[in-house]
C-alpha cells in the first residue's frame, strides 16, 4: 500500500480555514480591477446550490442537491432531500428577499431547464417534467420524460447541463441524448455526441461549450451531429475540440485538500495547485453590463482552487482557440478555502452570477483519496454542509438595474428583443415565442430574417421560425431560407443552410436549386461558410454533391476539419467519388493531404462491405499503370486499417488480380488484406488483420483507430510512413523514443517536446525540425491510447501492446507540469521514476 507521508507532500504553510459569515468571505475575494461582488442570497434561505439560471420574469431558479457530502462518507445521499427554489427581489435592491420552494423530496437533483409552465429536471437518475397549474411557483405535477436520462452515475459523473441550443435541442454535458419539446407538450429524444463532464453553454454562433476536470475548455466547431451521419467513417475532429492547452490557475491560497495533492507537482512550494483539477460549468458571457472586453469570454469555475478563470477566445478560419488575457492573476479567487463555484449564469440585468456551494468537501466520496480524507479532517473541512451563496459580479458603483418581465412582453416586443445585444434576452425570447406557437408572430419574423439591422437578431429570427414551422407554409419558408442564404453574415447563411438541408431531402426542386446556389458561391466563400456547405453536401443530388466535394478537397484538403466533413457528407458515396477524383489530373501527383483522404476514402468502402463495390475497385487499383504507386498504397493502407474491424471475412464474386498476384509475395500488408476477403473455391479460416502479433485482437482494432487520428494529428509533422518531414518533424519508425518506456512517450503527448533531440544517431534540432512539438493533452486517454499504439507498432516497430490505464495514470503523475519536456529534462525525470519509492505500512 502506498504511503502519503511528508516526503511525497510539497512544504507549505498551514493557512487558516475558519468558516465565514456571507460578509466575511466576500472579503477575501481578489477580483478584477474595475469589477465588484456582492451577495445575492445566501443560508439560510438556500443550500448547497449546483444550478441557477433566471426566468423570464427575472426570478432566480435554484437546483439545491442537498443530499450531497453531508459526511464524510458520503452517508444519507439517497435520501430525498434535495429541492428546487425561486427566489425574487421584490424591492429590487438587488438581493433575494422572497423563496418559493417549487419542488422538494427530491435525490440529488442536478440539473434544470425552464419549459412552458414550468421546468424540466433531472433527478434520482431521471427526466422530469414538472408543471406550476395555478402560478403560485409551486409544481403541481411531475411527470416522467426519461427514466435513464443519468441512470447508474454517481453524481460527478453523470448527465447534466440541460442547456437549450440555439437550434431549440436541449443538450446535456456527460451525456449522449438531447431533447426537443414539441407543441403537444412532449419531448422528443435524440441521440448526439458525448460532451464534456459537468456544465454546458454555447457562444453567439451557437457552438456548444463544455470541459472535464483536468482539461478546462473544448468546444464543437460543428453543429451536432453532422459529423457523425456516416456509419463507415469516425470523425477525430470538429467535435470535444480543446480551444487551449493552457490547465495553469492561480490561486491566492493553499489547496492541500485536492485529491492528487500528494503527487509531486501537483502543488507548489505554497501548497496551491498548478493546474485545473476540478474544471466545471463553462459559461460564455453574452451580455453588455460589464465592460466590452468580456463580452465572449468563457469563465470556467474551479472549485478545488477556490477561483473563476477568464478565456478570451479568437476564431481563425473554422478553429477557437482561446488565452489567459492575464496569467498569474485569476479574474476571481479566494483566500476562504470553502469558496467553492459550481455554476454561474447571466440574468436579465446582464450580470454574471455564481453559485458558491460553500462547504469544505467537494470530492465525492467514491474518488477520495486516503490522502484527501486525512487533509479534510485534520483541517476539519467536513463542516459546514447545507450552506451556500449565490453572488453577482458588476461593474464597480452600478445599482441593480430594473428590465421589463418578458412573460408578459407582446409578440412585436419578443420580436424586437431577438436583436437585443443580450444574449439572454435573446435566447429567452426565442423560446418564449415558440412556447407560444403564435402565427401571427410569423410575418414580423419573416421580416426581421431579411431585413434586420443586428446579423443576431436575423439569426435568431430563422430559428425562431424552425421552431414554428407549422405556422409557416413550405413555399415561403424556402423562399425565404433562400434569401437568408446570400446574407452578408456568415451566422445568418450558414444557418439559413443547415435550415435548407432536411427540405432539400424532401424535395426536389429545392435540392437541385441549392446544389445550383452552393456550386456558383463555393470558390468565392468564407472558410466558415465552406464548412457548412461541406456538411450540408450530403442533402444534394450525389452528382452536384461530388462535384461541389471535388472543388472543396482541392483547395483545402489540408484541413483535417475538411476532410472529416466531407466524408460525413460522402455517405455511401465514398467509391463513386474515389472514383471521381481517380483520374482528376489535380490527383495525379503525390501530396500527403491527398493521399491521406485516399485512405480515408478506402477505409470508408471497405466498411461498407459492398462486394460489388470493393471487386470494382480493385479493378480500378489493378488497372493503373503503376500498380503500386503513392494512390494504390493509399487505397491498400486505407483497405488494411478499415478492414481489422470487419468481423467476418466479405465474399465477392470473383478473385481479384491484385490478391492473386506476384505482388502478393512482397508485400505483407497486401497479404493481410487479401485475408478479409473470400470467393467462389477459397476460404478463409480466421479473419485476420495486419500483421501485429504483438497484439491481441482487441488492441488491433484500437491499433487501427490509431492510424486515423495519426494521420489527422500527427502526420502533418512526421510523415504518413513515420519516416519525418523535413523542417517539421523527426522520425517515428525505429525511434527509441517511440518504442521506449511507454510512459515516456505518453509524457510527450501529454506536454510536448522541445528540440534538440537525437533520434537513430542523428541529432535534430532547429530549423531542421520545428522548435518545439505542442502538448495534445486535450486529447482524452482513450484518444491517446489509440495514438500511442499505433505508433509504437507500426512501420517495423514492435513494442507491443499499452495499458489501457497507462495514459491517465501518466497524465496524473505528470499533473504540474506546464512546459514542453527537453530530452535532458525528460531522462532525468525517467530515471527518478524508476526509483523505488517509499510507502508506508
Amino acid at each position: 500500500m502506498v504511503g502519503f507521508g511528508p516526503s511525497l507532500i510539497p512544504h507549505a504553510a498551514e493557512e487558516p480555514s475558519p468558516i465565514r459569515t456571507p460578509a466575511d468571505e466576500r472579503s477575501t475575494f481578489q477580483l478584477e480591477p474595475g469589477l465588484q461582488i456582492d451577495l445575492v442570497a445566501a443560508e439560510p434561505m438556500i443550500k448547497d446550490p449546483v444550478a441557477i439560471t433566471f426566468d423570464a420574469d427575472g426570478r432566480l431558479w435554484v437546483v439545491e442537491m442537498t443530499g450531497y457530502m453531508t459526511t464524510i462518507d458520503g452517508a444519507n445521499e439517497d435520501q430525498p432531500s434535495g429541492r428546487v427554489l425561486v427566489l425574487e427581489d421584490t424591492d429590487n435592491d438587488g438581493q433575494m428577499d422572497q423563496r418559493h420552494v417549487y419542488l422538494d423530496s427530491l435525490v440529488m437533483p442536478r440539473a434544470i431547464a425552464l419549459v412552458s409552465g414550468g421546468a424540466l429536471v433531472a433527478e434520482a437518475g431521471k427526466l422530469w417534467i414538472t408543471k406550476d397549474l395555478n402560478n403560485d411557483l409551486k409544481a403541481d405535477s411531475k411527470t416522467l420524460v426519461d427514466a435513464t436520462y443519468a441512470a447508474g452515475g454517481l453524481p460527478e459523473h453523470a448527465p447534466n447541463g440541460l442547456w437549450r441550443g440555439l437550434d431549440n435541442w436541449l443538450y446535456s454535458a456527460k451525456g449522449r441524448v438531447r431533447y426537443r419539446s414539441l407543441p403537444s407538450g412532449t419531448f422528443l429524444r435524440d441521440s448526439t455526441e458525448f460532451r464534456g463532464q459537468w456544465g454546458i453553454s454555447h457562444d453567439d454562433a451557437g457552438h456548444l461549450v463544455y470541459n472535464y476536470n483536468w482539461s478546462q475548455l473544448h468546444a464543437d466547431l460543428v453543429p451536432p451531429n453532422a459529423l457523425a451521419r456516416n456509419k463507415n467513417h469516425k470523425p477525430t475532429t470538429g467535435i470535444d475540440h480543446g480551444l487551449t492547452l493552457d490547465r495553469r490557475v492561480y490561486p491566492i491560497r493553499s489547496t492541500l485538500a485536492v485529491n492528487r495533492g500528494y503527487i509531486p507537482g501537483t502543488l507548489d512550494s505554497a501548497g496551491r495547485i498548478r493546474e485545473f483539477t476540478a474544471a466545471c460549468s463553462p459559461f460564455v458571457y453574452r451580455e453588455t453590463t460589464l465592460p466590452d472586453v468580456y463580452r465572449g469570454n468563457i469563465f470556467v469555475c474551479e472549485p478545488a482552487g477556490n477561483l473563476i478563470k477568464r478565456n478570451v477566445v479568437t476564431q481563425q478560419g473554422v478553429t477557437l482557440s482561446a488565452r489567459d488575457p492575464h496569467p498569474g492573476r485569476e479574474f476571481l479567487a479566494s483566500t476562504d478555502e470553502r469558496f467553492r463555484p459550481v455554476a454561474l449564469a447571466t440574468g436579465p440585468d446582464g450580470a454574471l452570477y455564481v453559485a458558491d456551494m460553500y462547504r469544505g468537501m467537494v470530492q465525492h466520496h467514491a474518488y477520495m483519496t486516503p490522502y484527501l480524507r486525512e487533509k479534510t479532517l485534520e483541517r476539519n473541512l467536513t463542516q459546514p454542509v447545507h450552506t451556500g451563496r449565490i453572488w453577482r459580479i458588476t461593474p464597480k458603483n452600478q445599482t441593480a438595474r430594473i428590465t421589463k418581465k418578458l412573460s408578459t412582453a407582446s409578440t412585436a416586443e419578443l420580436v424586437a428583443a431577438l436583436s437585443s445585444a443580450s444574449g439572454w434576452q435573446r435566447d429567452v425570447a426565442q423560446r418564449l415565442l415558440i412556447e407560444r406557437q403564435d402565427v401571427q408572430s410569423v410575418p414580423a419574423l419573416t421580416e426581421l430574417a431579411t431585413q434586420g439591422h443586428e446579423p443576431l437578431g436575423r439569426m435568431h429570427a430563422l430559428w425562431t421560425l424552425d421552431g414554428l414551422q407549422k405556422n409557416t407554409a413550405p413555399a415561403d419558408r424556402t423562399n425565404l431560407l433562400f434569401r437568408a442564404l446570400a446574407d452578408s453574415d456568415t451566422r445568418v447563411s450558414t444557418t439559413a443552410l443547415r435550415l435548407l438541408e432536411p427540405m432539400a431531402r424532401r424535395d426536389k426542386a429545392v435540392q437541385t436549386k441549392l446544389g445550383a446556389v452552393l456550386l456558383a458561391n463555393g470558390p468565392a466563400a468564407s472558410l466558415p461558410s465552406v464548412l457548412q456547405m461541406t456538411l450540408s453536401a450530403s442533402a444534394l443530388n450525389p452528382a452536384d454533391a461530388q462535384l461541389l466535394l471535388a472543388g472543396i478537397m482541392d483547395r483545402y484538403d489540408t484541413l483535417a476539419l475538411l476532410r472529416d466533413a466531407a466524408l460525413s457528407s460522402l455517405a455511401h458515396q465514398e467509391f463513386a467519388f474515389l472514383k471521381r477524383v481517380w483520374n482528376d489530373p489535380r490527383w495525379q501527383t503525390k501530396q500527403p493531404a491527398k493521399e491521406i483522404f485516399l485512405e480515408m476514402l478506402a477505409s470508408a468502402i471497405i466498411h461498407e462491405r459492398n462486394p460489388t463495390q470493393l471487386s470494382a475497385l480493385f479493378r480500378l487499383v489493378s488497372g493503373s499503370r503503376e500498380p503500386m504507386g503513392w494512390r494504390q498504397e493509399a487505397v491498400l493502407n486505407g483497405l488494411a486499417f478499415g478492414g481489422s474491424n470487419t468481423a467476418k471475412p466479405i465474399r465477392l464474386g470473383a478473385p481479384p488480380a491484385l490478391l492473386t498476384s506476384a505482388a502478393l509475395a512482397k508485400s505483407p500488408k497486401l497479404a493481410a488484406v487479401s485475408h478479409f476477403f473470400t470467393w467462389p473455391g477459397r476460404t478463409v479460416a480466421r479473419h485476420k488483420t495486419v500483421q501485429k502479433p504483438l497484439l491481441n485482437e482487441d488492441e488491433q482494432k484500437l491499433f487501427a483507430s490509431g492510424r486515423q487520428l495519426y494521420l489527422n494529428t500527427c502526420s502533418g509533422c512526421h510523415g504518413t510512413d513515420g519516416a519525418g518531414q523535413s523542417r517539421f518533424g523527426p522520425p517515428l519508425a525505429g525511434s527509441d523514443w517511440v518504442t521506449g518506456n511507454e510512459k515516456r512517450l505518453a509524457l510527450i503527448l501529454l506536454h510536448g517536446m522541445e528540440g534538440p533531440i537525437m533520434v537513430k544517431n542523428r541529432l535534430y534540432d532547429a530549423p531542421d525540425i520545428l522548435p518545439s512539438m505542442p502538448a495534445h493533452s486535450t486529447l482524452d486517454d482513450a484518444t491517446l491510447t489509440a495514438l500511442v499504439t499505433y505508433i509504437r507498432n507500426e512501420w517495423g516497430n514492435q513494442a507491443g501492446p499499452v495499458d489501457r490505464r497507462m495514459v491517465s495514470t501518466t497524465r496524473v503523475t505528470g499533473q504540474g507540469r506546464i512546459v514542453p519536456w527537453t530530452a535532458k529534462e525528460l531522462d532525468a525525470y525517467m530515471s527518478k521514476q524508476s526509483q523505488p519509492t517509499q510507502t508506508q505500512p
